[in-house]
């Protein structure tokens, strides 16, 4: 495959500027990350308390379907276990046709999902017409069914394989019925840490901007955060002014999302000396700090229960977390990397766990609609 451009992306936020003016707000996010004993509890506990003021006692889930529909990629992610390299005549065994697509469709209508999370590896067989035929499938079998698709990193990759700028993929997509995208492909927002871990993948000021570009054109997304590997707490603290500071731009963010890495078979722990993902109180602290620090801006802090697993995964709604994401019904990405929590969840186990918390299972859609209380 030929070399490609870089996506064309108006630069819409100056990272410069930013790291500038927000020193001090990053050294204070990472004394918060810092704390651990006592300490640390008293702040669950306050992050407890402001959950309780600004989203009540509901925990949230959505009944969604991943669909995870090419393991084909150009890029060298060194935490991604899921990518196999194109080899000849190998090509369809990794990667999902429209008709396996429209399949997957009808499993999710009949699982009464609301949402499915389309996203894959970037493909370098895969023209712009392909994605835009995904949301042309889904939408043939069901208008009822929100599509929650494509990383900033696949928005990218489009960019580059089309000749077409970032705003003008979000619009097709959108009028082909893209409802909402992902906000993965973040990582850790500081170029140092990606140079090693994701090196061929879009920078921060790209991830960024093309972030921003889709929330201009209406999409909504989520926000995420890979920690536990080889960054520093002020990295992580740098990360999330960072999402505080597009939030209070876009306000299109719906929640944010931190994923544990996951280790076991990745080439970054196995060589180039990561850790073993994050400890408990690791996990604790963040959930708490990102309740106390993003407070209303962005209110629905989610804990990955497939990273982290249901039972601690039901601990965190004591620290902040207000959300349990969704049922999945597919999930590869974290199992290759080594994830050993399953592949999906059931709406009655998500109801026992919410209950054993003496908190109020609620069923939502992607944009956090509620749509059923249990």
């Amino acid at each position: 495959m030929k070399e490609l451009s870089p996506p064309k992306v108006e630069e819409l936020f100056n990272l410069r500027s930013f790291r500038e003016s927000n020193r001090e707000e990053i050294n204070a996010v990472t004394k918060m990350l810092k704390k651990r004993g006592k300490e640390l509890w008293i702040q669950a506990s306050l992050a407890d308390e402001a959950r309780f003021v600004q989203v009540g006692e509901d925990v949230s889930f959505v009944i969604n379907q991943n669909i995870n529909f090419t393991q084909n990629c150009i890029g060298s992610c060194r935490f991604c276990s899921y990518r196999v390299e194109l080899k000849e005549n190998k090509t369809d065994k990794y990667r999902l046709s429209l008709d396996d697509i429209g399949v997957e469709i009808d499993k999710a209508i009949a699982r009464g999902c609301t949402e499915v999370c389309v996203q894959g590896g970037l493909d370098p067989e895969l023209s712009f017409d392909f994605y835009i035929n995904i949301l042309k499938t889904v939408k043939a079998k069901t208008s009822n069914i929100h599509i929650h698709a494509f990383s900033p990193s696949e928005i990218a990759f489009m960019s580059q394989i089309s000749g077409e700028s970032v705003e003008d993929i979000f619009i097709e997509l959108k009028k082909n019925g893209l409802d909402s995208f992902p906000g993965t492909s973040a990582e850790i927002l500081v170029d140092d840490i990606r140079r090693i871990i994701c090196p061929d993948k879009i920078s921060t000021s790209q991830w960024i901007n093309i972030t921003l570009t889709g929330h201009l054109v209406g999409l909504k997304s989520t926000s995420t955060m890979m920690y536990g590997h080889i960054e520093s707490l002020e990295d992580q603290a740098e990360h999330l002014v960072l999402l505080k500071d597009i939030q209070s731009h876009s306000k299109n963010f719906t929640e944010f999302i931190p994923l544990p890495f996951i280790h076991t078979n990745t080439v970054l722990y196995r060589y180039l000396g990561a850790r073993p993902g994050s400890t408990g109180m690791q996990d604790l602290a963040l959930f708490s700090t990102a309740r106390l620090y993003f407070g209303e801006v962005i209110p629905n802090i989610q804990a990955s229960w497939v990273k982290l697993g249901p039972k601690f995964a039901q601990i965190s709604l004591n620290t902040g977390v207000n959300d349990l994401g969704g049922t999945l019904f597919s999930e590869k990405i974290t199992k290759s990397a080594g994830g050993s929590h399953g592949e999906e969840k059931t709406v009655e186990e998500f109801v026992e766990l919410i209950r054993d918390s003496n908190r109020i299972p609620v069923q939502r859609d992607t944009l956090y609609n509620r749509l059923r209380t249990h």
